[in-house]
């Protein structure tokens, strides 16, 4: 077989039905969701003339609930079926959507309208995004999570291409009121599909079952994987400073550029288009991204978003929209993969609920801040201010982990080669070469499936780091104990710290780096 024929299929998820019926509803409904937030905005600036306040206040309480509600929904995730929950969640949805657009096409809509179904939406979402981020791995299994996560990126962000140039051409042509009809239908149509989803099909890990304490425990568990927490702190980093740029696009266009609601519609698709490409580029990955790799693409953002903020030609700031679109999204899929294929099946939606809340959380306070922001300095320093932010957020967790984690050592040799080789934080950063392992010091990705059906997390180790887990090699009675650590203890995980290999010796450099044939 051919190395070419080897490789997986950039969309092998969709061998799976249940995954297809799936990926078919949610292209529809995201289809519609950005139509709606199109509308939203564009009907928020009409009846408030143009007020950046009023515009973030709106996307506020439409994110603001994942605070609140975020952790409850991450416990219905893990104790009740999660397409269950997607369908009440986004029935919801939809009857809100249609009672705002029937308000609209009736004239009489108000903005304390739009802000209560803006919350209703929110609360909604909140309590959905656990169930939603988590089923991926009920759809097709842990051998292609990273595949279905980045195709669910990819799906979002293709809705968000094609959505807001229709929202476009709909506003100018009809109004906002239909808009938010067709987002009601897209809402039905998803509700339709997930009723056709095989359930004996599934991937599913064992329900939990109701205790006391379940959500301090989750608390507990991510406080034992630094490698989790401070992929939360990043991404809660930029998404507070630099993911608003969906508040700012509308002033850009109608303050700066002085254009309308179709103009707007192409500059969100230009940014989508930058998302689509990032998301299909995680999606053909096929190995877990460390947590350098993570705070390197989240520092790239931030400096893209400084380099677009001063852009005064309409065409070439729709154009540099697409990188910075690109490398906010491949950042996004590498930290929820990274999250995802490490975490312990039975604390999936727990902890996938506290990533989304600070996810979410970073967005409703950032988003009004970003107003304000924008009326002291002007629109666009408060672009340059959030990518700078970014950036800087980003070195100085980077930073911390180096010196966590030893700092940088350098090593030279006139007799052996490498010549020159440069650790960071404990890892080879200099010269590259492509390792057999993802040697970073994340423990290696959980297994929910062994043969088809999950039984889910009976003989799994709970979170408190007592026993590792039954997958994982244990010394005999007539064999010495090994010098090399168990890369999946939950308790003493340092992040990117790199395991001992066979024959190496505590406190002894390798000399050379290991390589694989290509």
């Amino acid at each position: 077989m051919t190395e070419k024929s080897a490789r997986p299929s950039l969309f092998r998820s969709l061998r799976v039905r249940n995954y297809r019926l799936y990926a078919t509803g949610s292209i529809a409904s995201n289809t519609g969701t950005w139509m709606q937030r199109i509308a939203q905005d564009w009907l928020v600036l009409t009846l408030t003339d143009n007020d950046p306040v009023a515009l973030g206040f709106v996307t506020f309480l439409q994110f603001a609930p994942s605070l609140l509600f975020a952790m409850f929904g991450g416990l219905i995730a893990d104790r009740y079926d999660k397409r269950t929950v997607l369908r009440v969640t986004q029935t919801v949805v939809a009857l809100s959507a249609l009672i705002l657009g029937l308000l609209e096409i009736t004239d009489v809509v108000a903005v304390w309208h739009v802000l209560v179904l803006a919350t209703v939406v929110g609360v909604a979402t909140a309590i959905e995004a656990p169930s939603r981020q988590a089923f991926a791995s009920e759809l097709v299994g842990p051998a292609d999570l990273v595949n279905a996560v980045g195709l669910n990126s990819a799906s979002f962000n293709a809705a968000r291409l094609i959505g807001p140039a229709i929202a476009g051409v709909l506003i100018g042509w009809l109004g906002t009121g239909p808009v938010f009809i067709l987002n009601a239908a897209s809402s039905v149509w998803i509700i339709v599909l997930l009723t056709m989803i095989d359930p004996k099909k599934l991937f599913r890990a064992k329900r939990l079952t109701r205790q006391r304490g379940q959500l301090k425990d989750s608390i507990r568990y991510v406080r034992t994987r630094p490698d989790i927490l401070l992929t939360i702190c990043l991404v809660t980093a930029v998404s507070l400073f630099g993911l608003n740029l969906q508040v700012i696009i509308p002033l850009v266009t109608t303050e700066v550029f002085h254009k309308g609601a179709t103009e707007y519609g192409l500059l969100a698709s230009a940014l989508a288009i930058g998302t689509l490409i990032g998301s299909l580029t995680g999606a053909g990955r096929q190995n877990r991204p460390r947590f350098r790799q993570l705070v390197t693409y989240a520092g790239v953002f931030g400096l893209l978003e400084v380099g677009i903020a001063f852009i005064g030609n309409y065409n070439w700031f729709a154009i540099a929209l697409i990188p910075t679109g690109m490398a906010s999204l491949y950042f996004m899929i590498s930290a929820n993969a990274s999250v995802q294929l490490t975490v312990d099946p039975q604390m999936r939606g727990r902890v996938m609920a506290m990533y989304m809340m600070f996810l979410m959380g970073g967005g409703a306070f950032g988003s009004p801040l970003i107003g304000f922001v924008t009326k002291l300095v002007g629109i666009q320093w408060a672009i340059a201010l959030g990518g700078g932010v970014t950036f800087i957020a980003a070195a100085l967790i980077g930073l911390l982990v180096v010196r966590r984690e030893g700092g940088v050592q350098v090593e030279t040799s006139l007799h052996s080669s490498p010549h020159l080789l440069v650790n960071v934080g404990g890892e080879q950063f200099f010269p590259h070469v492509r390792t057999d392992t993802v040697d970073d010091g994340f423990p290696e990705p959980v297994d929910d499936a062994a043969g088809g059906q999950v039984s889910g997390g009976d003989d799994r180790d709970d979170g408190d780091g007592d026993r590792p887990p039954d997958d994982v090699p244990q010394p005999t009675p007539d064999a010495p104990p090994t010098n090399t650590p168990l890369t999946k203890d939950l308790t003493n995980d340092k992040c990117c710290r790199p395991s001992l290999r066979p024959g190496d010796r505590p406190g002894e450099s390798r000399s050379k780096p290991r390589r694989v044939q290509a």
